[in-house]
């Protein structure tokens, strides 16, 4: 029998994991990759007996994988916050999938938890931008505002490691991140012993990256911009790669009512896409992106992997015409 714990390499793929084995310890085969990596369960090469947990990654995207996992005679936990498709009816699958704007992969584990470790559900709320549910995690506990945000901060640093073409875009591979993590019941330990230890702390490593990398950012001018949406073009660098994701979470976050969208440059000439809905109207992402090849995610983020650069016209035209 073997196990695996097959997780997204952003803040909620592994905030939800470390929850779920500091609760319940298990030696595991990790199967994590960049965010915007998520068809990992062809990696898994499924067996009578085996037991799977599968967190924060698409199951329509994977969804023949499940199929065939099931029919070995795996075991599957599967919790998820995004698109599933047609949930199979099996009896050696566990599904929990919400889709719901508010909730996230690492507050559906914290529920299942009972808030057994409640702080790392607030740190992976957090690095998925889900700000409002973070903070009404932590109204409920007896954190102190300086606590909720360093929670704020290593959950954006967590999800900002993750963004990357590749993994040598990383400053940590997610597996290797989650290892370190892991560690801690509580995140704030881990904070405070990164600071105490100095400049070669892993948690500093993470906030000097974040800091240096979103420096860059703040001097860009937007591609187009109207009232109801906001085109960013990066270049075809490692740090624009790194920052695509927590960038758009930070336009979205100071225009609240404006639709954001960042496209990379990729080597091939086409775009990474990172879209965000209007804070206060969290829909029609995953709409938008499905609408091209590679796009996927949720209601209130999504993305295209590969955008063709033909297609860069029409991409804006859809994204200006959804939020009108």
């Amino acid at each position: 029998m073997n196990n695996y714990d097959v997780f997204n390499g952003d803040a909620d793929g592994i905030c939800a994991l470390i929850q779920l084995r500091n609760s319940e310890p298990r030696n595991a085969t990790l199967i994590t990759g960049v965010k915007r990596d998520i068809s990992l369960l062809k990696q898994v090469d499924a067996k009578a007996g085996d037991q799977i947990t599968v967190l924060d990654i698409s199951m329509d995207k994977n969804s023949g994988e499940l199929e065939r996992a099931l029919n070995a005679g795996a075991e599957v936990l599967y919790v998820d916050h995004h698109f599933p498709g047609d949930i199979p009816a099996h009896e050696m699958l566990t599904a929990i999938i919400n889709e719901a704007a508010d909730t996230c992969t690492s507050i559906l584990i914290n529920a299942k938890l009972k808030g057994e470790f409640i702080n790392w559900a607030i740190t992976g709320a957090f690095g998925d931008n889900l700000k409002k549910s973070a903070q009404a995690l932590a109204a409920s506990t007896d954190l102190n505002a300086d606590d909720i945000q360093l929670l704020e901060n290593l959950g954006i640093y967590i999800n900002y490691n993750g963004y990357g073409s590749d993994l040598a875009d990383l400053h940590f591979e997610p597996a290797e991140l989650y290892r370190k993590l892991v560690q801690y019941a509580n995140p704030l330990d881990f904070i405070k012993s990164g600071v105490s230890q100095g400049k070669g702390s892993d948690f500093l490593k993470l906030e000097n990256g974040y800091i240096e990398d979103m420096a860059s950012a703040a001097a860009l001018q937007p591609h187009t911009a109207t009232e109801n949406s906001a085109v960013f073009v990066l270049p075809n660098e490692g740090w624009a790669r790194r920052v695509s994701g927590v960038y758009s979470n930070d336009l979205a976050n100071q225009n609240p009512d404006r639709a954001h969208a960042v496209l990379t440059k990729k080597a091939n000439g086409n775009y990474l896409v990172s879209v965000r809905a209007p804070i206060n109207n969290k829909t029609g992402a995953v709409d938008l992106c499905r609408q091209f090849p590679t796009g996927g995610g949720r209601a209130a983020a999504a993305g295209i992997n590969d955008l063709p650069a033909d297609m860069f016209e029409e991409f804006l035209d859809k994204l200006e015409a959804a939020y009108k």
